[in-house]
């Protein structure tokens, strides 16, 4: 655990279960606030954006209180964010869902889409493929980590060249089911996302989130 809590704020914008995702920061050393108040969001060390459901039903909530600002305005001063799940995808230009497009927060380029698999949902345990450097996954690498979903951002196009450097070279983690890869990952700067969820990943999850509130302090 850490011996100075950092602040974390769990974005409260109407989606899911949010008490796991507090108990969960909680649990990985974090003084944690649910809130959607933004002077709160701003503050914070850390901000956690969790999210389930449909994309466009998450960037409805997300707008309603402005979030894709304060998303925005954090990563601008370098101050971290962490997406899980939907909270992942919806940092990217936009969510196909049912024939309906929707804009998200653009973070990262790049759209989520139905899975090519032929079992969907995907729901269960599967490995993750972290690439070197990663620091979310640090002492983890090799463990299975909990998916429940039927869309992911199957190509990633965020472009760089031998200039770009280290800091800003985005590390992404890969899955696969049913023959089908995704991105399961990513970690870009202060901006961090798992497609799975960490708060229902046993011990495995417990250390990856200990790993992103270890960052806040550093």
């Amino acid at each position: 655990m850490v011996e100075n809590k950092p602040a974390v704020v769990v974005l409260d914008y109407g989606s899911g279960n949010l008490r796991s995702a507090v108990r969960a920061m909680e649990r990985a050393g974090a003084e944690v606030t649910l809130t959607s108040d933004p002077d709160d969001a701003m503050a914070a060390d850390g901000l956690l954006v969790p999210g389930v459901g449909a994309f466009e039903a998450c960037m409805r909530g997300l707008r309603a209180i402005r979030g894709e600002r304060i998303i925005a305005r954090r990563l601008s001063g370098g101050r971290p964010v962490l997406g899980i799940c939907v909270g992942m995808q919806i940092l990217f230009e936009r969510g196909i869902e049912h024939g309906v497009e929707t804009e998200g927060c653009g973070e990262w380029p790049g759209r989520v889409e139905r899975l090519q698999a032929p079992i969907v949902p995907h729901m269960g345990w599967n490995t993750v493929e972290p690439p070197a450097g990663t620091r979310l996954f640090a002492g983890i690498e090799e463990e299975r980590f909990y998916f429940v979903h039927s869309y992911g951002v199957r190509d990633w196009v965020l472009e760089t060249n031998d200039r770009t450097p280290d800091s800003h070279r985005p590390l992404v983690t890969w899955a696969e089911h049913g023959g089908d890869r995704f991105v399961a990952a990513v970690e870009n700067g202060p901006l961090w996302a798992t497609q799975f969820h960490p708060e229902k990943s046993g011990d495995a999850g417990a250390q990856l989130l200990r790993n992103w509130v270890s960052s806040l302090v550093q």
